[in-house]
């Protein structure tokens, strides 16, 4: 008679018998931007997660790889004096963030640096594209994401990661990059980007929350599934090298289909709101933080991610270290 319970009766036959394992090699690190230097600001709603200045981020860059850790995803921290509503030092070149860019990326040509492609942090409607009569223009945004997405091109960078939602954004800009010459910049497009309440620590990490309205008509329903097949089908079509899931724990089903229906990696974000459960129900005592976290990357991966952003990357990275 088969008994399962045979292949779990000690820690070597559980070892052995593990169908799904996590890696440093999985995690991809959200890191945010601040202006300046000497400049360290904790997260008040993502306990351990810090704005930082250039110089520290890159020593929290090569403290990271030396744990193994070779994904960041670089986000901008703006100041509402740099705000407008065409989001135009989105593609300044002398703007902070794409100069930190450049000295990340030649400190550290190892490291697979990301960026963000979208309006809302630059933005002073705090939208995702172009705002009209309260509607968000979807062509017309296009060509601010081209021209952000070309000044990021420029600092080096693997890989830009198109957030925005924009019908199409993933054809105009795959082809705006290689008309100019940027073949190898790779695209990680949020592909099913649910409009989620997980977002909140994020956007209060960025200030970057809409000022009015919410982003319902670009970000994708929670109750639909098919419709992320629709995305990704198009994404792919139009030349995305990964696609992402945006949240990951409440939306385990679309990883695995998206993993089933495409044979290019797919991504997931372990956002910032799955975070701060945890943290806060480990502040508590209600749940054991390190279990937790490692089992909620883990069902990441089983479900069919290839690879997971997520601001547990150091801390799980630490405790695979110790393990």
């Amino acid at each position: 008679m088969r008994r399962p319970r045979r292949n779990r009766a000690s820690a070597a036959i559980r070892d052995l018998a593990q169908e799904t394992t996590l890696s440093t090699d999985d995690f991809i690190f959200p890191l945010f931007l601040l202006e300046g230097n000497n400049k360290k600001s904790e997260v008040e709603s993502m306990p351990g997660i810090f704005r930082l200045s250039e110089d520290l981020m890159l020593r929290e860059i090569e403290e990271c790889l030396k744990l193994g850790i070779k994904g960041f995803d670089v986000f901008p921290v703006v100041e509402e004096q740099y705000k407008d509503k065409l989001a135009t030092n989105s593609y300044d070149p002398n703007f902070f963030y794409l100069k930190s860019l450049t000295k990340i990326k030649q400190e550290f040509p190892e490291a697979l640096i990301i960026t963000d492609v979208a309006m809302d942090p630059y933005s002073s409607d705090g939208h995702d594209g172009i705002v009209e009569d309260g509607k968000i223009l979807n062509d017309e945004t296009l060509d601010i994401l081209g021209q952000m997405a070309l000044a990021q091109a420029e600092t080096g960078v693997d890989m830009i990661g198109p957030s925005d939602m924009m019908d199409f954004r993933v054809g105009y800009l795959r082809n705006l990059l290689d008309e100019q010459g940027y073949t190898n910049t790779g695209i990680m497009s949020y592909t099913a980007k649910y409009a989620s309440a997980f977002y909140g620590p994020f956007r209060d990490a960025l200030d970057s929350a809409p000022k009015f309205g919410d982003k319902k008509t670009y970000q994708m329903n929670p109750a639909n599934s098919k419709e992320a097949l629709l995305e990704a089908e198009l994404d792919f079509n139009e030349g995305a090298d990964v696609l992402m899931v945006k949240p990951a724990l409440a939306y385990l089903d679309i990883i695995q289909a998206l993993k089933t229906s495409f044979n290019i990696p797919i991504a997931a974000y372990n956002v910032s709101g799955e975070y701060a459960m945890i943290k806060a129900a480990e502040q508590k005592g209600w749940l054991d933080g390190d279990r937790a976290m490692m089992e909620s990357l883990l069902s990441m991966k089983r479900s069919g991610a290839d690879m997971i952003l997520t601001y547990f990357a150091k801390e799980a990275s630490q405790h695979l270290h110790q393990l």
